[in-house]
């Protein structure tokens, strides 16, 4: 516990630190603590992890997997400040596909549901009815490395989702057992992403072709860069928003765990594609051979270069080794977008009528 905590602190004093970030409720005391009031604060205007407790029956909750999970009630406290500690009656069921029946996860995905009350009312989730939780499927280090790559898109858009990082203690009141913290992450509820961009979500089912090509673009080239062919607008791992129903969407992704920048054990490309791994990069978007199409993004790419790697070179979460390798992921990325021939050949694939480029993957959207 003491590791943990002691990591934490340092967190806050380096991850949270880089620009565009949100730390305006959080400044340093004399004792050198990190002090801040969750109650005054909305879930997402800051970066500092929150820390909160999940109480009930844990074991059958996260054992309850099948196609049709239920509700389970649970207890969600936290501590607002000044030794007070909130305490908010939810329901929670698990969620997602893979990792919830196929990636022999140690915790599934959870969705937690928030009823009206006064408590909430006046609680850091007082905007939320339902949040999805990311759990360590087979180790925490990948809930952090997955987290930074939302952040990565969060530099390169508004239009993404925003996160925050969680501690998590389990304490499973049939088992009279707790579990040491770990961390997690909660994901921003995707009406609240359409609104705050002053849009609305999107239902009806869209060609990438349809999609706004610009935004399409950026989104295209970050999963590009971060490795992740586990998308696509069709199917899976994407959320439509516009300005209302008649609109052009935008096309917003989530969903990285398999992507090549995260690289947990249990990420492999499809089969379709024809690649060896997913840290091998595969640009998924649609046929374009007019290579100044891309010159914005390549632009934005550029211009958010220092903030990016600083997310990752600042961080004490990550350790050396891994730091190291996905700075040099990172370079190989911007090498390729600033060669106009290695740009071609990597963004003009799904021109290639013998590759693999215009194959669509078909998958289950989560929850």
């Amino acid at each position: 516990m003491k590791t943990f905590l002691h990591s934490l602190v340092y967190f806050v004093l380096g991850c949270t630190m880089w620009p565009n970030a949100v730390n305006a409720q959080a400044h340093n005391d004399p004792s050198g603590a990190v002090a801040y009031s969750p109650s005054s604060e909305s879930l997402f205007d800051t970066d500092v992890p929150l820390t909160i407790k999940l109480t009930g029956n844990i074991s059958e909750l996260m054992n309850d997997r099948g196609d049709n999970p239920e509700l389970h009630p649970l207890i969600l406290s936290y501590n607002a400040g000044q030794d007070h500690e909130v305490s908010l009656s939810i329901q929670a069921k698990t969620r997602g596909h893979f990792r919830r029946t196929m990636g022999g996860c140690t915790y599934p995905p959870l969705s937690l549901q928030f009823s009206k009350s006064d408590t909430l009312a006046s609680s850091i989730f007082r905007e939320q009815r339902k949040l999805k939780l990311v759990v360590p499927c087979r180790g925490d280090d990948y809930i952090i490395r997955e987290w930074l790559a939302y952040k990565i898109y969060n530099l390169v858009t508004p239009q993404s989702f925003r996160t925050r990082l969680v501690t998590i203690e389990l304490n499973d009141t049939k088992k009279k057992k707790a579990t040491s913290p770990f961390y997690g992450m909660l994901l921003e509820e995707e009406r609240q992403m359409a609104k705050r961009n002053q849009d609305i979500l999107i239902k009806r089912t869209v060609r990438p072709e349809q999609t706004e090509p610009a935004a399409f673009i950026k989104m295209a080239v970050f999963q590009y860069l971060i490795g992740n062919t586990d998308w696509s607008v069709q199917y899976q791992n994407t959320k439509l928003i516009a300005a209302d129903s008649n609109a052009v969407p935008v096309a917003v992704p989530y969903d990285f765990d398999q992507s090549g920048l995260v690289n947990t054990p249990y990420a492999k490309p499809a089969e379709e594609l024809q690649m060896s791994s997913v840290r091998e990069r595969r640009y998924r978007g649609y046929c374009m051979e007019d290579m100044a199409r891309f010159d914005e993004a390549i632009a934005q790419y550029n211009r958010i270069k220092t903030d990016m790697y600083k997310l990752y070179s600042d961080c004490p979460l990550l350790d050396a080794k891994y730091i190291k390798s996905t700075l040099q992921y990172f370079d190989e990325f911007y090498k390729t977008i600033n060669d106009p021939s290695d740009l071609k050949r990597e963004f003009s694939y799904p021109c290639d009528k013998n590759g693999t480029g215009r194959v669509v993957i078909k998958g289950l959207k989560e929850d």
